[in-house]
């Protein structure tokens, strides 16, 4: 049984967890492992529980049969983007490798939907890498379009991602 919540700042070491490991399987075997690690070792426990229990960032954790399964992170716009108006940031969206296929990434993504439109958001943007063939075909069965390049920074590695934009009106 998958459970959906908001996370707190009890869940940190959880999301700091499904993030390192998702993001390792994900996209590990692409740097060098000094890169890797200073790109992890920005992310602590104590900037975790910060993020979730601050004001602007909201996260939703899935928990399949008690297990941390992957999260949503939304807030504000951070990208260098100008939106046209009222804007959200679909910061992170993390599912381990073995809950691939069940429907999680999916009723995050509509988590994160109703949460920008919530924040009376009429656009959301978000960052994705641009060799990322599986997270770009979910992106667009949204309605997600490509916006600009953008160098996104692991260790001293500029990553080619991909800024990418929905209308929510």
């Amino acid at each position: 049984m998958i459970v959906y919540r908001n996370a707190t700042a009890e869940d940190a070491p959880a999301i700091a967890e499904l993030f390192e490991r998702s993001f390792v399987e994900t996209f590990g075997p692409l740097y060098r492992p000094e890169d890797l690690a200073a790109f992890l070792g920005g992310f602590s426990l104590a900037a975790w529980r910060r993020e979730i229990d601050g004001p602007d960032l909201r996260f939703r954790l899935a928990l399949a049969d008690g297990i941390p399964a992957g999260f949503a992170k939304v807030g504000p716009v951070g990208l260098p983007v100008e939106p046209a108006g009222p804007a959200a940031e679909l910061r992170q969206l993390y599912l381990t490798r073995a809950f691939h296929g069940l429907g999680i990434a999916q009723a995050l993504m509509e988590w994160v939907l109703g949460d920008a439109r919530a924040r009376g958001a009429g656009e959301l943007f978000l960052s994705v890498w641009s060799g990322n063939a599986r997270a770009k075909a979910f992106y667009r069965r949204y309605g997600f379009t490509y916006v600009k390049p953008y160098a996104f920074m692991v260790g001293e590695q500029a990553d080619e991602d991909e800024i990418w934009r929905l209308a929510l009106r």
